[in-house]
């Protein structure tokens, strides 16, 4: 994996940026639902910044699960917010760091020229992306883009869920159950930077990585059955959905809190809902409190990513950094639901 946190050499003077954004982009776009196939790299017109946004120079942009749902449509209900037939959202990538290029008429805590980062409503794997203001924050110096796009979403799905929903606190035992991927490495570095105790749940491939990020014990699915170990623990940040309620709760001590990020996605039709509701009735019938939760921008939680990056206590785990030709593959790798780490676009 790559270390990031080195500090930023983007090539780009920031001097004249305004006059020097062109009319039209190349950029990774999707017109229907389906799979990696239905993407293709065209030239789309730049967007302008919002009255109450910003245009920005995307340094860099990384691939998230919510990616790959908007691609796919799926869960179905998902095309009541972005389209029926054809998505409204036609290129990918909800992380960005960049660099401000045009300001919008009621804008006034953002200049041309500012280095920012976080979570956007699509659109990060093309050079330009509008955003609103408020969704970003600064990318803290000493902190690369690529280390910076590649947290917004994966990030705040990770402290939202500990801190937020976990109810987190310093000595708590926390398991992490996928620990390797995008949310789940985040996850691991945030818990120890917390004060917790973190056991960590991934395959052979990535043990290593895992217990490189701080993991103090790290179970490889393949060899081992955390059930089976007798551990209890205070929070579970569950990133898979691949245990039984029953499981889950034999896992859980009194006034345990459980987070659900992810289920199953065998059905495109309702997955991950039968799951969800299952474990949520078990929970019911337990001193485990259950919560379920999809990760919103929120400019305290990123402001808390930015010091977390700043200080060093988390270092994104990037397993590759590829440009928009790659970005195909990467969702590709995203929707087999075993990309471990991180996939970084750096569109230009």
């Amino acid at each position: 994996m790559n270390d990031t946190s080195a500090s930023d050499t983007s090539p780009h003077d920031i001097d004249g940026l305004a006059e020097n954004v062109p009319s039209e982009m190349p950029a990774v776009v999707a017109r229907r639902y389906g799979t990696a196939e239905v993407t293709s790299i065209e030239q789309v017109p730049v967007p302008t910044a919002p009255a109450d946004g910003v245009l920005i120079r995307v340094e860099a942009s990384s691939l998230n699960a919510l990616d790959w749902h908007f691609l796919t449509g799926t869960p179905y209900m998902l095309r009541a917010i972005n389209g029926l037939r054809r998505p409204k959202r036609i290129i990918p990538g909800s992380d960005v760091a960049g660099v401000v290029v045009a300001v919008g008429a009621d804008v006034t805590d953002k200049r041309v020229g500012d280095k920012v980062f976080g979570e956007c409503n699509g659109g990060g794997c093309a050079p330009y992306l509008a955003s609103k203001s408020g969704h970003l924050v600064t990318v803290p110096d000493g902190v690369s883009f690529e280390a910076a796009g590649a947290t917004p979403v994966a990030g705040l799905t990770a402290i939202q869920g500990l801190r937020t929903h976990g109810s987190l606190e310093a000595g708590d035992h926390v398991l992490i159950n996928g620990a390797a991927g995008g949310v789940g490495t985040f996850a691991v570095q945030i818990a120890k930077a917390m004060g917790a105790e973190v056991t960590a749940v991934c395959s052979t491939r990535n043990v290593e990585m895992v217990r490189a990020l701080g993991a103090d014990t790290v179970v490889d699915y393949s060899t081992t059955d955390v059930v089976d170990g007798g551990a209890r623990f205070d929070v579970m940040l569950d990133n898979v959905g691949n245990r039984t309620p029953k499981e889950c709760r034999s896992m859980l001590r009194p006034g345990a809190r459980y987070v659900a990020v992810s289920g199953p996605k065998n059905n495109p039709w309702l997955d991950p809902i039968p799951h969800v509701v299952r474990t949520w009735l078990a929970m019911k019938r337990s001193d485990a409190s259950f919560h379920q939760f999809v990760a919103s921008p929120n400019a305290e939680d990123m402001t808390s990513l930015a010091e977390l990056l700043a200080s060093g206590d988390i270092v994104p785990a990037i397993d590759r950094v590829i440009g928009l030709d790659g970005v195909a593959d990467g969702l590709t790798e995203i929707g087999s639901g075993h990309a471990p780490a991180k996939i970084v676009v750096v569109p230009s």
